[in-house]
C-alpha cells in the first residue's frame, strides 16, 4: 500500500482495531485522524466539500462523511483513507443518523428540506419525506419506531414514523434546534436549541416538552450561549452538551436535569465525541482549530490536540 503525503502528514494507513478519533474540518475539507491513546494528530485524509456530519459503519470498516458542498455522502475505507464511494444524499446533506441496524443512513438536506434515506447495501436512495425548512439534527429511536428531524427554520422537531414512511408529527420547540439525541430507554428526546440557548426534553410517548434546560456560565454572556452537539455516556448517567461560541461543554446530570460542572474548551465548540468507557469526551473547536480532551470525572481538559481548519463534527472509534 502506497503512503501519500497531504497537508504536510503522512496518510498512513490506520488499524482498524487501534481507538482512533475522526474530525471533520469544515473549511479544510479534510478529516483529522488521531491516536486517542497519544492524543497526537496521525493523518489527514482529503475530503469532498465543507465536510460536516461524520459517523462509523457497524461494522468498523467505514467512516461515513456528509461532503454538503459536494452533495454527497462520502464512504471512507478506514485502512487506507481513500474514498470508495459517494452516496447519493440530496442537496446539502448536513447531519445524518446511522440506523440502529446499520442498514441505513438517514440524511438531513438542507436545501431541499427532506429527509433522505440511504440503503447502504444497494448505495441508493431508498426513499425521501419532505419535513420543515432547514433540515438539521437527525436521531432514531432506540426500539426502531421514529426517526426525528429538527427544522431550523420553523423551530419544530419533525416524527418520521418509519413503519409508514411518513411525517405524523411536529413537536414545537425553542429557536434554531441544531442536534438531537434519544436516551438510551427511549423514553425521552434531548433537543438542541442554538440560537434558544436552551436543550429541550421531550417525552416520545406524548411527543411534548416536558422540561427545559437553562445554561448560566459565570463570565459568559447569554448571548455566547449556543447549545450544538449532545452525547450521553455509555452508563446514560451523564450527557455532555456543546456550548458553542461560549468555549464551554456542560456535563449534565440525565436524572436530575441539573448541570453538574462546566469545562472550558476551544473556541467555539461545536460537536463532542465520548470514549468507549465513557471516561472521556471530546470537543470539535472550530474557531480554535483543535480539539479538547476533556476528563469527565475531573471535569477538566487535559489535553489539546491541533487538526485542520474549522472543526466541526467529530466520532470516536474502537
Amino acid at each position: 500500500m502506497r503512503n501519500l503525503v497531504f497537508a504536510g502528514l503522512m496518510l498512513l494507513p490506520v488499524p482498524a482495531g487501534a481507538q482512533t478519533l475522526y474530525v471533520s474540518n469544515e473549511r479544510g475539507n479534510t478529516v483529522s485522524v488521531i491516536d486517542a491513546a497519544t492524543l497526537r494528530p496521525i493523518a489527514t485524509w482529503p475530503v469532498g466539500g465543507r465536510p460536516r456530519g461524520i459517523t462509523l459503519s457497524k461494522d468498523g470498516r467505514y467512516i461515513y462523511l456528509c461532503a454538503s458542498a459536494d452533495h454527497a455522502v462520502q464512504v471512507i475505507e478506514r485502512a487506507t483513507g481513500k474514498i470508495v464511494a459517494d452516496l447519493p444524499s440530496g442537496e446539502d446533506p448536513e447531519q445524518f443518523f446511522l440506523s440502529r441496524d446499520g442498514k441505513t443512513l438517514f440524511v438531513a438536506n438542507e436545501d431541499n428540506a427532506a429527509l433522505t434515506a440511504i440503503d447502504l447495501a444497494s448505495r441508493s436512495v431508498a426513499f425521501q419525506v419532505d419535513v420543515g425548512k432547514e433540515p438539521e439534527g437527525v436521531a432514531q429511536s432506540p426500539d426502531g419506531r421514529w426517526v426525528v428531524v429538527t427544522s431550523e427554520d420553523e423551530n419544530v422537531v419533525n416524527w418520521i414514523d418509519l413503519s409508514t414512511k411518513a411525517m405524523t408529527d411536529a413537536t414545537p420547540v425553542d429557536l434554531r434546534p441544531r442536534h438531537v439525541e434519544f436516551t438510551a430507554d427511549g423514553k425521552n428526546l434531548w433537543v438542541a436549541a442554538e440560537t434558544g440557548g436552551t436543550v429541550e426534553i421531550i417525552e416520545v410517548a406524548t411527543r411534548k416538552v416536558v422540561d427545559t434546560l437553562h445554561f448560566d456560565i459565570p463570565g459568559v454572556a447569554a448571548y455566547r450561549i449556543l447549545p450544538c452537539g449532545i452525547r450521553f455516556t455509555p452508563d446514560g448517567k451523564t450527557a455532555v452538551v456543546a456550548l458553542g461560541r461560549a468555549d464551554h461543554v456542560a456535563l449534565i446530570d440525565v436524572e436530575t436535569r441539573k448541570v453538574r460542572a462546566y469545562v472550558a474548551t476551544g473556541k467555539r465548540v461545536w460537536h463532542v465525541a465520548i470514549n468507549a468507557d465513557g471516561t472521556r469526551a471530546y470537543s470539535a473547536n472550530g474557531l480554535s482549530n483543535d480539539v479538547s480532551v476533556i476528563d469527565l470525572a475531573g471535569a477538566r481538559v487535559i489535553d489539546t490536540v491541533p487538526v485542520g481548519s474549522a472543526p466541526w463534527g467529530i466520532v470516536a472509534a474502537p
